[in-house]
Order: structure tokens, then C-alpha cells, then sequence
């Protein structure tokens, strides 16, 4: 019986001491990939004079200049930065390959001539069928790409279903990405006096395989003609840039804060 007894001592001790003390995640924002949407063959949504892909563009390689300008620290990475097609599930990768720890992709609206203002998506279910046509005019871009059905699995970006199975994608990411994502609309509304539609969810494909908190950022309608001549408008896409680099930001000190 002493012989067990000291067994199971001599058992539990070395169980006991076998663990070591849990390492402490450092949460950092390092690397910052930009995703100009659309371009090349996809133009993306028109205005009556100009074109999404050039906007998105435009305002992206801002946004990294400011980065760069104001947080030598952070590492920026953009998906494109001149007129060509990428396709969406190299976007993603792109980020996934440079293990990126914010991916941020940058698109213009469209709808009737009346509609304005700014949205900023996150991965997730759509809750309105507004979100659901969003989702399936920024996916509808896989259609340009010629392995599509393989890349992705099969889905079908005019397929209501389709969306809603994969909505539940980037579970893991989510709390952050929602985060980030009212701190870009909080910007828009106070700092830069655009009127926001808010955050909103869909089933994105170019937030679909990013390993990463990762938002799409509608920075307004082309269909609308105020809001057309202001996005095309350097100076405004400087200011657009700059509140989208106001919340990365304040979303990189909250992060980083958390490390003390």
C-alpha cells in the first residue's frame, strides 16, 4: 500500500512541476496590408466621371503615406498600387503571407442617385438585404477571375445561401474587426463631417480567408454626384485617408496598451 501511495505522490509531483507558466500574448500592430479594391479589368462601380478603382487607389496609397509618415513602426503592404486586377483570394493571401495584423480594403458605393454616406463592413451575417446586395456586387468581381469556381470553393456570389454559409467566417477575429471598424465610422462622422451609414456585416470574399482582424470600408456612392465630386477631389481623399489613419491609430494604442 506505501509502495502506491508513493507512487501516486511521486506521479503527481512530476505532473505538477511538468507545466511551465503560461506565455503572455503581446498584442502588436505591426504590419498594416491596404487593399485598394477592384482595378485593372474591373473597374468597380462608375460615376458619371470616374471610376471606383482609381478612387480606392488613390485614397489607399495615401493612407500608407501617412502611415509611414506618422508610424515608422508599422509596416504597410498594399495589395496593388497602380491600375491591375488582383484577384480577391490573393488579397487575402497577401496579408496571410506577410502575417499582417490588420487588413484594410478600401471600396466605393453605389446605389440610387439620392443615397450617401459612408459604411464599414465586417465579416459576419448580413442582417438586411441592403448588406446582402453589397455582398454580392463587391463578390460578384470572382466572376472576372478564371479558376474561380477552385479558389473558392465553388461559391456562388449570386447565391443568397451561399453567403450565409460562409458569413460565420472569422469568428475569431471578429471583436477587433468591429472595433476598428466604429472607430473608422466615428472618424468619418466627427472629424471629417460625412455622413455614416454605421457598421454593418456581410459575407465578404475578400475578408473571407484573411487571418486577421480585416474590414471593408465603402468610403462612399459614386452614384451620388455630391459624393462623387468630393471623393474625386484630392484634398478629400487626403482627409478620407487621414481619418482612416486617426483610427488605426487609436485601434494600435488600445491593442498595445494591453501588453502592461
Amino acid at each position: 500500500m506505501n509502495n502506491i501511495v508513493l507512487t501516486i505522490l511521486l506521479s503527481a509531483i512530476i505532473v505538477l512541476t511538468s507545466f511551465t507558466p503560461v506565455e503572455v500574448k503581446q498584442y502588436k500592430l505591426r504590419t498594416v496590408v491596404i487593399d485598394a479594391g477592384h482595378g485593372g479589368k474591373d473597374p468597380g462601380c462608375l460615376g458619371k466621371n470616374s471610376h471606383e478603382a482609381e478612387i480606392t487607389l488613390a485614397t489607399a496609397l495615401e493612407l500608407g503615406r501617412i502611415i509611414k509618415e506618422n508610424l515608422p513602426d508599422v509596416k504597410v503592404i498594399y495589395t496593388r498600387t497602380k491600375n491591375e486586377f488582383v484577384e480577391l483570394h490573393d488579397r487575402a493571401g497577401i496579408a496571410n503571407r506577410n502575417n499582417a495584423d490588420l487588413f484594410i480594403s478600401i471600396h466605393c458605393n453605389s446605389g440610387p442617385k439620392h443615397v450617401f454616406g459612408t459604411e464599414t463592413y465586417t465579416m459576419g451575417l448580413h442582417t438586411t438585404e441592403d448588406n446582402l446586395e453589397v455582398a454580392k456586387r463587391e463578390n460578384s468581381v470572382i466572376l472576372k477571375e478564371s479558376n474561380y469556381k477552385k479558389n473558392y470553393q465553388g461559391f456562388d456570389p449570386s447565391s443568397p445561401q451561399a453567403h450565409i454559409l460562409f458569413s460565420v467566417y472569422q469568428n475569431a477575429f471578429i471583436e477587433n474587426s468591429l472595433r476598428f471598424a466604429q472607430k473608422v465610422e466615428k472618424q468619418f462622422s466627427t472629424r471629417i463631417g460625412r455622413t455614416s451609414r454605421g457598421v454593418k456585416q456581410a459575407g465578404l470574399v475578400v475578408l473571407w480567408k484573411s487571418a486577421m482582424p480585416s474590414v471593408l470600408i465603402e468610403i462612399g456612392f459614386l452614384t451620388n454626384p455630391a459624393e462623387e465630386k468630393f471623393l474625386k477631389n484630392k484634398t478629400s481623399q487626403v482627409y478620407m485617408a487621414s481619418g482612416i489613419y486617426r483610427a488605426l491609430k487609436e485601434y494600435k494604442s488600445e491593442l498595445e496598451s494591453m501588453n502592461k
